[in-house]
């Protein structure tokens, strides 16, 4: 996170939430306004007619520049006296405008050499392969049209543009049957309902409801991993869903799902179909080998319509985004940036790359820009894909307080002596830090020896460590420094 939103950051999913940095909320919520614009310049006044005018050059230089009025045109007087062909009458030649009659010998001469001269050069390339990729003119190998020298250089590495792909055609064919289409309904009404709620609107999985029966309160993608009907899906696309279906290509009926296992930190779930057959599935890949500029293919069902499909590339790595929602806010991490389309119901579906493989699923996008998607690399997958699968809870370490970036008022209240290290608010009951004796007010300046400069360093370094470790924290209390020892907890297990 930005290190200039010092003291307004939101904790509360990691750490209890604290109330008391809501008076720092307020002050910060002006927002940088930028606007483009196009089209030519027009000046709003016509330019006068003079003598002499200036003009700027890209070097910023303002030089003056005489025009030139056009000398004046003289005209031919049809009543002057007939001057001979070709003479000069005092003021001006004047020209016989009778065209000289051509020689035909000399023209079909000059033909015939013209023959003679195409004949004997085409002659001469077929002897010598002049015009041949296999022996090239100057003796030297050949270099490709798309290989282009870095500065003209031979010692120099040189670069190979490819075209755009040429198989994303057969991808799309290989990978559609895996990808499904996934509703979600409520068979209740719910006042928290995901239509109404800023994050689905962000995700932008609205879908329309029924008047009568079960209400359709969402819709997002997913793809089939194992053949036996294992679907991985983004977490918000089912949370809070009474009912779950799953289209899938081919089929003519729909599927019902089960929820098997999720987690709202990571914003992945599993569901299950069953069939009387296996079901088709995509391949998981590896996404630490992909690299920046690579293409990847997004396929999944933008605002309903079914099996779409868009191209890109990948746009940057590690990217870190926070959204809130009714439940609390959610942190990505190491996500993947794509310019590949990503609109309202993809979320959940499959991110591949030129292999046919999973490298991501689509999970997001910016509401303030185009072509900024994010997805979640399969790389944070592969850690907790058999949990989900299993229905096991995935183990979240924490230590259990609400933590406060230290600012001037903090400094000046508790007379440190700079703003490094985290205030603590709050300690929740129980909980590690409780059992440790840290109490509100206490500022963390040390884990294990590594110093902490703000709430989210300590944060980073607890998720680091295993459930059940025991850290060393130096703790700062009414002056003195302190150390106590603190046993890692896990917080999907309380």
């Amino acid at each position: 996170m930005d290190d200039n939103n010092r003291g307004k950051n939101d904790y509360s999913d990691f750490f209890s939430e604290d109330k008391s940095k809501e008076r720092k909320d307020q002050d910060k919520q002006e927002q940088k306004s930028e606007y483009y614009s196009y089209g030519s310049f027009k000046p709003t006044e016509p330019i006068k007619e003079t003598e002499y005018t200036s003009y700027s050059s890209s070097r910023g230089h303002s030089t003056e520049v005489e025009i030139n009025k056009p000398n004046e045109i003289s005209v031919y007087n049809a009543e002057q006296k007939d001057v001979p062909n070709n003479e000069y009458n005092g003021s001006e030649w004047t020209y016989s405008t009778r065209k000289k009659r051509s020689s035909f010998k000399g023209m079909f001469a000059a033909f015939m050499a013209g023959v003679v001269v195409v004949g004997g050069l085409m002659f001469a390339s077929d002897k010598m392969n002049l015009f041949s990729s296999e022996t090239p003119l100057s003796g030297q190998p050949s270099v490709p049209s798309n290989v282009i020298p870095a500065n003209g250089s031979e010692n120099q590495a040189s670069i190979t543009f490819q075209n755009r792909p040429d198989n994303i055609a057969d991808i799309v064919e290989q990978a559609s049957p895996a990808v499904v289409k996934i509703e979600t309904y409520n068979t209740k009404n719910n006042s928290n309902n995901r239509n109404d709620d800023i994050f689905r609107y962000f995700f932008g999985d609205d879908y329309n409801s029924t008047p009568n029966g079960p209400q359709a309160s969402g819709l997002g993608s997913g793809f089939i991993f194992d053949q036996e009907g294992y679907i991985l899906t983004n977490e918000h696309v089912v949370s809070g869903a009474d009912e779950i279906y799953v289209e899938l290509e081919g089929y003519e009926n729909k599927f019902e799902a089960e929820l098997l296992g999720s987690s709202y930190d990571l914003d992945l779930a599993v569901l299950k179909i069953e069939g009387s057959e296996s079901f088709p599935t995509l391949e998981i890949g590896d996404s630490d080998q992909l690299r920046v500029g690579d293409w990847v293919t997004a396929i999944g069902n933008p605002v309903g319509f079914d099996h779409s499909v868009s191209v890109g590339v990948l746009s940057a790595n590690e990217r870190e985004i926070s959204i809130p929602d009714s439940q609390g806010t959610r942190t990505y991490e190491h996500l993947l940036q794509t310019d590949a389309s990503i609109n309202p119901g993809n979320s959940g579906g499959p991110l591949i790359n030129l292999n046919g493989e999973v490298i991501g699923i689509n999970t997001a996008v910016s509401t303030d820009a185009q072509g900024i998607g994010f997805a979640i690399p399969t790389s944070t997958i592969d850690e907790v894909l058999d949990n989900l699968k299993n229905n096991v809870s995935i183990p979240k370490p924490y230590i259990g307080v609400g933590l406060y970036d230290i600012d001037d008022e903090v400094q000046q209240a508790l007379n440190l002596k700079d703003k490094d290290g985290v205030l603590i608010t709050q300690v929740e009951r129980p909980s590690p830090a409780s059992r440790a004796g840290i109490k509100p007010n206490d500022v963390i300046i040390e884990l294990n020896g590594e110093p902490i400069n703000n709430a989210n360093d300590l944060i980073n370094k607890v998720k680091e460590m295993n459930i059940g470790e025991s850290v060393n924290l130096t703790v700062i209390r009414e002056g003195k420094t302190y150390e106590t020892a603190v046993t890692i907890g896990d917080k999907n297990a309380k």
